[in-house]
């Protein structure tokens, strides 16, 4: 099977480092972290030892990345309440947009989402 070329972009991992973590808020060490777990709903595949698409990446703070990456991933999210992909393309559609992202990391902080990802 052949794999699609990762789609890669400097401009929005700058642009997702320059926002507030997803989680905490922390506005001082944060990192891109990709998201690797499938999401059947758009058809999502985890990439197994290849990174993942950047556009699947959210601001994460160094410790709460390392967290992450330390558990199951899909677990991680169910408990900090984010739907991951949701919130990873919303911030890719308005990469570059400063403002824009720091609603949509807003929304994250204020209204959890959970069980979002149960059914898969």
């Amino acid at each position: 099977m052949n794999r699609d070329p990762r789609k890669h972009s400097d401009r929005h991992l700058d642009f997702i480092r320059s926002l507030p973590c997803i989680v905490t808020g922390d506005n001082v060490t944060v990192e891109a972290a990709h998201i690797r777990m499938n999401d059947p709903r758009i058809g999502k595949v985890n990439p197994g030892s290849h990174k993942p698409h950047d556009y699947f990446t959210l601001p994460l703070s160094g410790d709460e990345h390392r967290k992450q990456h330390k558990m199951n991933e899909r677990v991680y999210w169910q408990r900090v309440g984010i739907d991951p992909v949701l919130y990873s393309l919303m911030l890719y559609a308005v990469s570059g947009d400063y403002e824009q992202g720091c609603k949509i990391v807003e929304c994250a902080l204020r209204a959890p989402v959970q069980n979002f990802l149960s059914a898969g």
